[in-house]
């Protein structure tokens, strides 16, 4: 199998990232579009050049798609995932892998009962500046952890959660700016310096009429070790910022914002130090969506793709696997109950 033939569950305009990632892919190749719309479905396949269909039977059963993409709404991916699973299909799914630790648990399950691989979609951890503070975490340059605190300042106009029925909602978005637009920072927080064993928190809906969920959120976080933290999220915050990532230890900080490397600083510093900083600047152009969820680049969707393609080929696991791809919503669903229960809330293991 030189080439991974993909479907693409979901026609909005996610799907659409994932449309353009694979044929970026070299290892990818699109051959169909579902949608439970069928005139989503034949537009988008249209667009693109493939067939598109209404009915999720009729893709899964092809024999020529070897993998799916999952770009339904978050509350949905379980139901398509199923039968997807069932008939052989290997799953790139978008972020998160479900709304409740609960349902991504079925998820993993259902994947790991019909053998099929299954990987999550957090790109913000592909980038070399990522790899660059994992490393030298791993390697004790910080030494012991002091802060770790996740920033999304971002911007929703109202039009954003009118465009979609589903926007804004606890069933099918499974949260608001954390669950949403915060979970890729969350994600990389918990990658680079491991999950927090406890959290607070309180949460806000500032801007933003007729949705169910926040708009804006804060939390304090403690890790393990005793280091502290804290995760802000907001798509209330005119008119946008960068995301920064802010590691501190005890004898170095790092800060990230988006995928540059703003600061790069450390008591014993190395040779390679000067060299880090000046490429670091540069980052890897995969760019956020500050305001505008359209201009997110489909660069970290290309990678992950051409590494599922790549792992199908070689029997290995995805870069990103469904157990990894969990480690966010468990934090994200202990914040949530902070903020309901008004109380310190452990994180589930």
């Amino acid at each position: 199998m030189n080439t991974v033939r993909f479907a693409i569950l979901g026609s909005g305009s996610i799907a659409r990232q994932h449309a353009n990632a694979i044929a970026a892919a070299p290892s990818a190749e699109l051959v169909g579009v579902w949608n439970r719309s069928r005139e989503g479905a034949v537009a988008m396949g249209e667009e693109f050049g493939v067939p598109g269909t209404a009915d999720l039977q009729e893709i899964l059963s092809r024999a020529d798609v070897d993998a799916v993409t999952v770009a339904t709404p978050s509350g949905a991916h379980l139901d398509v995932i199923e039968p997807a699973a069932a008939a052989g299909k290997h799953v790139l799914c978008e972020k998160p892998l479900e709304v409740t630790t609960d349902r991504v648990r079925k998820v993993i399950e259902v994947c790991r009962k019909h053998d099929v691989l299954l990987a999550g979609v957090f790109q913000s951890r592909l980038s070399r500046n990522a790899h660059r503070i994992r490393e030298a975490m791993q390697s004790g340059r910080f030494g012991r952890l002091v802060l770790a605190s996740m920033q999304l300042r971002w911007y929703r106009d109202q039009a954003y959660y009118d465009s979609s029925d589903w926007r804004g909602t606890w069933s099918l978005d499974g949260g608001g700016a954390l669950m949403n637009q915060g979970i890729h920072f969350v994600d990389l927080l918990c990658y680079l310096v491991g999950d927090p064993d406890e959290v607070q928190a309180y949460a806000a809906t500032r801007a933003h009429a007729s949705i169910e969920v926040e708009d804006t959120i804060a939390a304090t976080l403690h890790f393990p070790g005793g280091g502290l933290g804290t995760i802000e999220a907001s798509t209330a915050c005119a008119p946008g910022f960068p995301r920064r990532l802010e590691i501190s230890g005890e004898h170095g900080t790092a800060l990230l914002e988006d995928d540059r490397l703003i600061c790069w600083k450390f008591a014993d510093e190395q040779p390679e130090d000067e060299q880090i900083r000046a490429e670091g600047l540069a980052g890897d152009q995969m760019k956020g969506g500050t305001s505008d969820p359209t201009a997110i680049d489909c660069e970290g969707h290309r990678r992950l793709i051409e590494d599922l393609a790549c792992a199908i080929r070689e029997k290995r696991e995805p870069i990103i696997p469904g157990e990894e791809a969990q480690r966010a919503v468990r934090v994200i669903e202990a914040i949530y109950q902070a903020v309901r229960e008004r109380r310190s809330v452990q994180v589930a293991k």
